[in-house]
């Protein structure tokens, strides 16, 4: 656990997570809501009236753009990339005050989101408040239902950001992955600056995979500029791909029909007559 900046360790006594806080009472609550790929059918409705009920609605700026009707006498609490830490606290600091905090995630807040964090920060000072997380759909199911469906079967999920994690790890996660024949889901896989972590693990696929092996390219799943196409690890670039990226990676099972991608489960369909 690396939390950054001091702490204090709080003498709240345990209380029950999953409630409601109540302001006039002086006890607040944490909700962590995943809202999904970014449009406005896909905000699940657990999502919509953890956000009703809130007060206070903490995130990244980009992501507040993308519910902001959901907004209206909203407290906010804003921040860019890589200021997850002070965010997360301001918005702990609001439910000790009694305020009812909504932080808020895209796709689903425990897949690459602020769930994991905003626990950690209650643990480190052993602070118990009503907690609960609202589920949301995770990057990886929008590309998947944009592609067809190359996730059917086993997958793995990677990040390739470097930014938290060794480069050295990435690699040996990439390589066991490629290595076992799982589908892969690749999250951040570049960004203007950091290209290593990409490069390291086209060599990788490239090495353990063959060079017609079905690649899903989707940007912006279910936003304005969304992009999808389907090519082969053979044509995959560097250039393919950025932050607003994810790659899904077939397996040795993986097929496409008519430009949809399909790992198939197992099923016996038999044979026409």
């Amino acid at each position: 656990m690396c939390l950054s900046g001091s702490t204090q360790r709080a003498n709240h006594p345990a209380a029950p997570g999953g409630g409601r806080g109540d302001g006039s009472s002086g006890r607040g609550s944490l909700v962590v809501a995943g809202i999904g790929p970014g449009a406005a059918v896909h905000l699940t409705p657990a999502a919509r009236e953890a956000l009703a009920e809130a007060d206070v609605v903490a995130g990244y700026g980009l992501y507040l753009d993308l519910i902001r009707d959901q907004l209206a006498g909203k407290q906010l609490i804003a921040s860019g990339m890589r200021r997850e830490v002070e965010r997360v606290r301001a918005a702990v600091a609001a439910a000790e005050e009694g305020r009812r905090v909504c932080v808020v995630s895209s796709g689903d807040a425990g897949v690459y989101g602020l769930a994991g964090l905003v626990l950690e920060e209650l643990a480190q000072r052993d602070l118990v408040l009503p907690f609960r997380v609202v589920p949301g759909v995770t990057a990886s199911l929008a590309a998947s239902a944009l592609l067809g469906a190359p996730l059917a079967h086993d997958h793995a999920v990677i990040s390739l950001s470097d930014l938290l994690t060794p480069i050295e790890l990435i690699e040996r996660r990439v390589r066991a992955a490629a290595e076992a024949d799982f589908v892969l889901a690749l999250y951040n896989v570049r960004s203007r600056t950091r290209t290593a972590p990409f490069e390291a693990a086209l060599a990788i696929l490239r090495e353990t995979r063959p060079s017609d092996t079905p690649v899903g390219i989707v940007r912006n799943a279910f936003r304005e500029g969304q992009e999808r196409r389907v090519i082969t690890l053979r044509e995959l670039t560097l250039d393919d791909a950025d932050m607003l990226t994810l790659l899904v990676v077939g397996s040795s099972q993986t097929f496409v029909w008519r430009g949809y991608m399909i790992t198939p489960r197992g099923y016996c369909l038999g044979s026409e007559k």
